[in-house]
């Protein structure tokens, strides 16, 4: 496989990565859960149970194109950096068995609202109050994973910056955005209470997205000959 058809597949993978993961972690949730209201959130779950199980399977896809991507990368910017290329991999792999194993909490809610024999010993509002811990524990375990979505920015812009085969920006956003994630891990753990501005999230946005469609488009062009 040549460096720009390799280019053009890791673009394919970044944007079902974006896709999968914008309709998971945002579009399902924004149609379905009412966090103040237990009994409209199981409700809209109920009514609406074929989104919900859709929300789930492009969850676990999204990790798994994650899962894949860094490979991609290393296969790219390898040449430029191998100690850079291989801390990325580690980095953005690491955080797939944890997003995966995490994504029990969505499958539990629907084992909890399946209206089983055995569930009839807990009351509607109990098994609400369930629905909503499981939900916030899926949140929660995104907190945490997304230390990891931010840390293997860092050495994939670093990596991008030194090529020449990419814009230079599109690095620079990716390192910025690395530590826009560590604030947000950061401020949401230690600050809970205190509402951190949402640009914060917007290098690691722009860098991402930027990243995703040269790729796409543009593949990439051969390092510059290196003179001694």
């Amino acid at each position: 496989m040549t460096k720009k058809s390799t280019a053009r597949l890791a673009g394919v993978v970044y944007l079902l990565v974006v896709l999968t993961g914008i309709f998971n972690l945002l579009y399902v949730p924004s149609q379905l859960i009412a966090w103040g209201d237990a009994a409209t959130t199981v409700s809209n779950i109920m009514s609406s149970e074929l989104l919900y199980r859709s929300g789930i399977v492009a969850g676990v896809f999204s990790y798994i194109f994650f899962l894949i991507l860094p490979f991609l990368m290393f296969a790219l910017f390898k040449e430029v950096n191998r100690t850079a290329a291989i801390l990325m991999v580690i980095l953005a792999a690491v955080s797939a068995p944890i997003s995966l194993f995490n994504m029990i909490n969505k499958v539990d809610v629907l084992t909890l609202l399946s209206g089983a024999p055995y569930l009839s010993a807990l009351s509607a509002e109990q098994i609400q109050a369930q629905v909503m811990l499981l939900l916030h524990s899926y949140n929660n375990g995104i907190k945490v994973v997304q230390i990891f979505w931010g840390l293997w920015l860092f050495p994939l812009g670093f990596l991008i910056f030194k090529s020449g085969c990419m814009p230079k920006i599109l690095g620079i956003l990716l390192m910025v955005g690395c530590f826009g994630y560590l604030t947000l891990f950061l401020g949401t753990l230690l600050f809970p209470d205190v509402s951190l501005p949402g640009f914060i999230s917007k290098p690691a946005s722009l860098g991402e997205i930027g990243t995703c469609l040269w790729l796409l488009v543009m593949g990439v062009k051969e390092r510059p000959a290196q003179h001694p």
